[in-house]
C-alpha cells in the first residue's frame, strides 16, 4: 500500500496540471462497519454516528484550509449518499460526486472489532475514470472523539495533505 501512495505521489507531482486550479473534491460521511459484540447487541449508537459525521467534517475543513483542494458542497446529493452503501454500491460514490462537479470523491469507512479496536480507512476515486487514485488507513484504539479526530487528522495530514498531494493526474 505504500509503495503505491508513493507512486500516486510522485505522478501527482510531475503531472502538467501541478499550477492549475486545484481538483474538486466531494467528500462524502464516513460510513461504519461494525462487527462489535457490542453493535450486535446494541444496534446502531447515537455517538458513534456523530462521530461519523465529525469526521467527515473535519476532512473538508482541514482540505478547504489546505488550499490543496477545492471542497465541493455535498448536500444536493448527501441524501442519496446516505441511503447507499459507498464501499459496495459500484461507484455510486463517482456518479453521486459527478453530479455535483467534482474531480475526486473521498469515501471512508470506520471499522469496529470492539470499542477498544477500531479503523478508519479514506478512499479518493478520479471522478473522471472511477479509478482508485489513493487510499489511506489509521487504527485507533478506543472508541473516543478524541480517538477518532486524532486518526482521522492523522490520515489528512499524513495522506491528504501530503506534499504535491493536490496535484491532478494527467487524463
Amino acid at each position: 500500500m505504500r509503495s503505491s501512495f508513493i507512486v500516486v505521489m510522485l505522478m501527482l507531482a510531475t503531472s502538467a496540471f501541478a499550477h492549475a486550479e486545484p481538483p474538486k473534491v466531494a467528500v462524502f460521511d464516513l460510513e461504519m462497519i461494525d462487527t462489535s459484540l457490542q453493535g450486535e447487541v446494541n444496534g446502531t449508537q447515537a455517538d458513534e454516528q456523530a462521530r461519523l459525521s465529525r469526521a467527515g467534517d473535519q476532512v473538508r475543513k482541514a482540505l478547504a484550509e489546505s488550499g490543496k483542494f477545492r471542497v465541493l458542497d455535498i448536500a444536493p446529493v448527501n441524501a442519496a449518499a446516505h441511503g447507499s452503501n459507498l464501499q459496495a454500491c459500484g461507484g455510486c460514490d463517482v456518479k453521486l460526486a459527478a453530479e455535483i462537479g467534482a474531480d475526486i470523491a473521498i469515501t471512508g469507512v470506520v471499522q469496529k472489532v470492539s470499542n477498544l479496536i477500531l479503523n478508519i480507512n479514506l478512499y479518493l476515486r478520479d471522478v473522471h475514470t472511477g479509478q482508485l487514485i489513493a487510499a489511506g488507513s489509521a487504527d485507533m484504539r478506543g472508541n473516543t472523539d478524541e480517538s477518532w479526530s486524532r486518526a482521522t487528522g492523522y490520515l489528512v495530514r499524513n495522506r491528504l495533505l501530503a506534499p504535491n498531494y493536490g496535484a491532478r493526474q494527467p487524463r
